[in-house]
């Protein structure tokens, strides 16, 4: 985060740089606009850096006619798939004086956010269920400082799982590796094994509680105890991370496009960049004066297969061609 001074809430700031360049208008650019700072943007995050989501953020901004480094700025805190740094990760944030948060990735980040400040608008990218977890007190109005996109991850467990089987037709027990310290084991758990059943698959369940847990169910993870592996969408204890590194022996289904763009055979989710890019209306309305807890949560309506070829040979599997018409994506 660059050091700017502290400067009054985002949507004061907003209204003199408005009426700054209306007075230019009205004097025929005779008089000279009053500079006004950009408006502090504050990332949260629990990746390993720049995301889609915070690329699509920028994007949408612009897009709406911001000037990045005139009328805005976006500094970042990424956490590296650690929960527990997030919450002095938001303090820190608050304590530079940002004027808004935009929480990406997980719930984790967007409640590490909430608790620390009631003052400083949030926006939260991601998670399935803000209401069910205590984020927001309804979808219509989410109350308080807060407002956000969610992703639906969990609404899309059933059809990732089903890509996967028709993708590798050897698919007959799948392993999810979960964090069953976070509060929504139970629920990512239950949906999981809901569609392993319909489907005819055999759930391999492996609850961890460390990295180090995490590290070591997946790679010891060999075809004779799965014929795949999904990525759980939360990136506590790096379990992704351990996922995608398997990705060269076991057939995995990732959450994010990020992972197929590095090797991994498939994923199935909310297009990230375009969540950004939603984030960033939101962001527009708040700076444009409208209070968080009273803006409408909006829920993705974007979402994206893509597909690795390379890694598929590389598998020894034959991706079929009615799969790769509907990807969105095919990496070579």
């Amino acid at each position: 985060m660059t050091g700017t001074p502290a400067r009054p809430a985002a949507a004061r700031a907003w209204r003199r740089l408005l009426a700054a360049v209306a007075l230019c208008t009205l004097t025929g650019g005779v008089a000279t606009a009053q500079k006004v700072n950009p408006v502090r943007i504050g990332a949260l995050s629990e990746s390993w850096g720049p995301t889609p989501q915070v690329i699509g953020l920028r994007d949408g901004l612009k897009a709406l006619g911001y000037r990045d480094d005139v009328d805005f700025t976006i500094g970042v805190r990424f956490t590296q798939g650690n929960p527990g740094e997030l919450p002095a990760a938001a303090r820190d944030l608050v304590r530079r004086g940002v004027d808004i948060i935009v929480a990406g990735e997980t719930s984790n980040a967007a409640e590490a956010a909430r608790d620390a400040t009631d003052r400083v608008p949030i926006v939260f990218i991601g998670g399935s269920d803000p209401v069910g977890i205590g984020l927001v007190k309804s979808l219509a109005r989410p109350g308080g400082n807060i407002t956000g996109i969610a992703d639906l991850d969990i609404e899309l467990v059933p059809k990732r799982m089903e890509l996967f089987r028709e993708m590798v037709p050897s698919l007959k027990r799948v392993l999810l590796v979960y964090d069953a310290t976070t509060r929504l084991a139970d629920s990512v758990l239950q949906v999981h094994r809901d569609a392993a059943k319909r489907l005819g698959l055999t759930l391999v369940e492996r609850p961890v509680r460390s990295e180090e847990d995490a590290k070591g169910a997946v790679t010891a993870v060999r075809k004779s105890v799965a014929e795949g592996l999904l990525s759980p969408r939360l990136l506590s204890l790096n379990i992704p991370g351990y996922i995608h590194e398997a990705r060269e022996t076991v057939p995995t289904m990732q959450h994010s496009a990020f992972f197929v763009e590095r090797g991994a055979l498939a994923s199935y989710a909310a297009d990230q960049h375009e969540l950004g890019r939603e984030a960033a209306r939101l962001v527009d309305r708040i700076l444009k004066g409208a209070r968080p807890g009273e803006v409408p949560v909006q829920q993705a309506t974007k979402f994206e297969l893509v597909v690795n070829l390379g890694t598929a040979r590389a598998l020894g599997l034959t991706i079929p061609q009615a799969v790769l018409l509907r990807a969105d994506r095919i990496i070579e």
